[in-house]
C-alpha cells in the first residue's frame, strides 16, 4: 500500500496561523492584497527556548512591576518628557518634601551679597587711599570735598593752592600727609568724605564720646569707615530711627543749619488718643520757650489707632516734639524718625547701617 493512499484515508487537520485574522484584515483594507506582507515580530532566543514545542497562542500582557510594600502589581507607565510625571520643577519650587526641606530665596541672598560686595569695595578703596604715603594734589583737594579733580586742576593752575606756604601750579604734584595744604586761606584735609546712614536703636546717645561711659552711636558704626565720623544732629537716647554720620564738615553744617529747612518726619506714639482739636492746635503752632513751634504737616496714621501720629517738621530745637505734646497734656511713649533729608531706614534693620550711594550723596548736596 502506498503512502499516499494511507494518508488519504486520514482526515486532514486544518492548518491554523496565529496571524490569520490580522492578515485577512490587512488584505481587506488594502487595494492590492497580493503586495501586502505580513509582519512577524521576532522574539528572543530566551523566549523561543521557553515556549519551544508548544502550540499555544501567545497573548500580549502588560508589563507589571511588583511593589514590595503592599504586594500589588501596577502597570508600568513610561513617563513622557512633556508630561507631568517627568517634570521635576515642583521639587525645587515647593521644596524636597521627602526630607522636609524648604527652598531658599535666591533673590534675597543675591541682593544681600551684592550690597555687601559694593560696601566692601568702597571700604577697600578708602582703605587703600588711607595707607598711601603720597597723593596727587588735585585728588587731595577733591577728597576734602571742595570740588572735583578737574575743577581742582583749574584752581591749581590759577595759583589758588598753597603747600607748606608755597604756591604750587605744577600739575600732578605729589603731596605728603604731613604737608599743610591751604585753599582760599583755609587749611584742608585729604580725607575722602564718607556718608553713613544708621537706624538708631533705643538706648544709644548721638555723641562721639560720653563722660558717663554710656553707649553711643559711634559704637554701632565703628567698622563703617577708617576715618572719624560725626553724627549730623542729635537724637534723644530713647528716640530711634534715621541718623546720618559723616566726616564732611561742610555737609554737617548745611544739614543742621535752620536756614536750609531740612525736612524730618517722625512716627509718634502717645499715651492716649489725640483729639481733633489738639491736632488742629499743633498744626497752627504751639508756643514754647524758644517761640512758636511751627509744624509743616501733622495727621493720623492710616490704619493705626489715633494715638499714633505722623508729624513733619524742619526746626531742630532740643526735644521739640516731646515738648509740643507735653504742652497739651500728652506723654510720648515712643518716637521714631522715619526720614531725614530724604534718607529713610528702608531695608536697614535696627542697629544696622549702610553707606550712601552716589545718587543719595548728590541729592544731599543739592539741598
Amino acid at each position: 500500500m502506498s503512502r499516499d493512499k494511507n494518508n488519504s484515508d486520514r482526515p486532514k487537520r486544518p492548518r491554523i496561523s496565529p496571524r490569520k485574522s490580522s492578515d485577512d484584515s490587512r488584505a481587506s483594507r488594502s487595494e492590492k492584497p497580493s503586495e501586502s506582507k505580513s509582519f512577524k515580530k521576532p522574539f528572543s532566543k530566551r523566549e523561543g527556548a521557553e515556549h519551544k514545542g508548544t502550540n499555544s497562542k501567545f497573548e500580549k500582557k502588560p508589563f507589571t512591576r511588583s511593589n514590595e510594600n503592599d504586594g500589588e502589581k501596577k502597570p508600568f507607565k513610561k513617563p513622557s518628557r512633556g508630561g507631568r510625571d517627568f517634570d521635576s520643577r515642583d521639587k525645587y519650587e515647593n521644596g524636597n518634601l521627602k526630607y522636609g526641606k524648604k527652598p531658599f530665596n535666591r533673590n534675597d541672598r543675591d541682593d544681600d551679597r551684592a550690597k555687601s560686595f559694593v560696601q566692601k569695595r568702597r571700604l577697600t578703596k578708602i582703605d587703600k587711599d588711607l595707607h598711601k604715603d603720597t597723593i596727587r594734589l588735585n585728588k587731595y583737594i577733591a577728597n576734602s570735598g571742595i570740588c572735583s579733580r578737574r575743577e581742582a586742576d583749574e584752581l591749581i593752575t590759577q595759583g589758588l593752592v598753597e603747600v607748606n606756604g608755597k604756591v604750587v601750579t605744577e600739575m600732578g604734584y605729589q603731596v605728603q600727609k604731613t604737608d599743610r595744604v591751604i585753599f582760599d586761606g583755609q587749611s584742608i584735609t585729604p580725607e575722602k568724605p564718607v556718608y553713613v546712614v544708621l537706624n538708631k536703636p533705643k538706648g544709644y546717645i548721638s555723641t562721639t564720646k560720653d563722660d558717663k561711659a554710656r553707649k553711643t552711636v559711634m559704637d554701632l558704626v565703628a567698622n563703617a569707615s577708617p576715618y572719624r565720623l560725626f553724627p549730623v544732629g542729635r537724637l534723644d537716647r530713647s528716640t530711634t530711627g534715621v541718623i546720618l554720620l559723616t566726616n564732611d564738615g561742610h555737609m554737617t553744617k548745611k544739614l543742621t543749619h535752620p536756614s536750609f529747612d531740612v525736612k524730618k518726619i517722625y512716627h509718634v506714639t502717645l499715651d492716649r488718643k489725640l483729639s481733633g482739636e489738639d491736632l488742629r492746635t499743633i498744626a497752627e503752632g504751639v508756643r514754647l520757650e524758644e517761640g512758636v513751634a511751627e509744624v509743616d504737616q501733622i495727621s493720623y496714621i492710616e490704619g493705626k489707632p489715633k494715638n499714633e501720629i505722623g508729624i513733619e517738621i524742619h526746626i531742630g530745637w532740643n526735644r521739640v516734639i516731646r515738648r509740643i505734646f507735653q504742652r497739651l497734656g500728652y506723654e510720648v511713649e515712643s518716637l521714631d524718625r522715619v526720614m531725614f533729608a530724604g534718607l529713610t531706614k528702608k531695608n536697614i534693620k535696627r542697629g544696622h547701617w549702610r553707606i550712601l550711594t552716589e545718587l543719595e550723596v548728590n541729592n544731599l548736596k543739592m539741598l
